[in-house]
């Protein structure tokens, strides 16, 4: 089972691995189009107006294109706690036993911007690109990424969880994968779509999918899964076939919490 976690805007800095090393990364076949992106990233960082605007960033954030502009040199930390915020947060991986660690680094990954796709122990350093940023001279970052990391994404073996967001779903699409929507429920039965604490219920899944000793590989055994675990999860299903889309459904005095 895969686990594919969305990035986030705001990185942990700093860190104690060797600088970027791209061929030590997973997935190498993504190598030339990485290389190519760390070019356009570090280059842009040396137009400080044009990476704002690039990037979408204010003048108060110029440490996140100086951060690009080192992005060869900077030190490197596992990507699983490079990234930082609310799912991140729920996530937790530093809190976890050496034995739920090992589970988690095989089975959680990372949808990035930069480098489209990362296993939890790759090495990266802190940076600076999201999935809808356009960088000059180059076409969008769907356009790049679609064509090769559709490929390499298909070529997984066994179940996964996609929970990405959908700017970064559009990179490239996995085909059968799972998805997750969170709904509250009120007192009274309606239902409404979670927003921001989504990404808190959904790194509380991560946790609970990355270190279970359960090995679903059906969404049906997933449901299971989560069941056991005292979820309130509802399956869809298609012409009366399960589908691949769930639905975790969590009392509203439990959105903010």
């Amino acid at each position: 089972m895969l686990v594919l976690l969305p990035p986030s805007e705001t990185k942990h800095p700093g860190g104690d691995g060797a600088p970027l090393d791209l061929a030590t990364l997973s997935s190498p076949e993504l190598t030339p189009l990485r290389e190519q992106l760390v070019e356009a990233v570090v280059s842009l960082a040396g137009d400080v107006p044009a990476a704002r605007s690039a990037l979408g960033l204010s003048p108060a954030q110029d440490d996140e294109i100086a951060r690009n502009a080192a992005l060869r040199s900077s030190p490197t930390m596992p990507a699983i706690e490079r990234y930082t915020g609310v799912l991140y947060d729920a996530l937790d991986v530093r809190s976890l036993s050496r034995a739920q660690r090992r589970r988690a680094d095989g089975r959680l990954a990372v949808g990035s911007a930069l480098f489209g796709l990362l296993r939890a122990d790759d090495a990266v350093p802190a940076y600076r690109l999201s999935a809808g940023s356009s960088l000059p001279g180059l076409p969008t970052l769907r356009s790049l990424w679609k064509p090769v990391l559709t490929d390499v994404l298909a070529g997984i073996d066994g179940l996964v969880v996609d929970l990405r967001s959908g700017a970064y779903a559009d990179l490239a699409p996995v085909p059968g994968a799972v998805t997750v929507t969170v709904l509250s429920e009120r007192p009274d039965g309606t239902r409404a779509v979670v927003s921001h604490f989504n990404k808190a219920h959904k790194g509380r899944l991560a946790r609970l999918l990355a270190t279970t000793t359960g090995e679903p590989d059906s969404v049906v055994r997933l449901r299971a899964l989560l069941r056991r675990a005292g979820l309130h999860v509802e399956h869809a299903t298609d012409r009366g076939k399960p589908g691949t889309e769930l639905t975790l459904v969590v009392p509203a005095a439990a959105v903010t919490r």
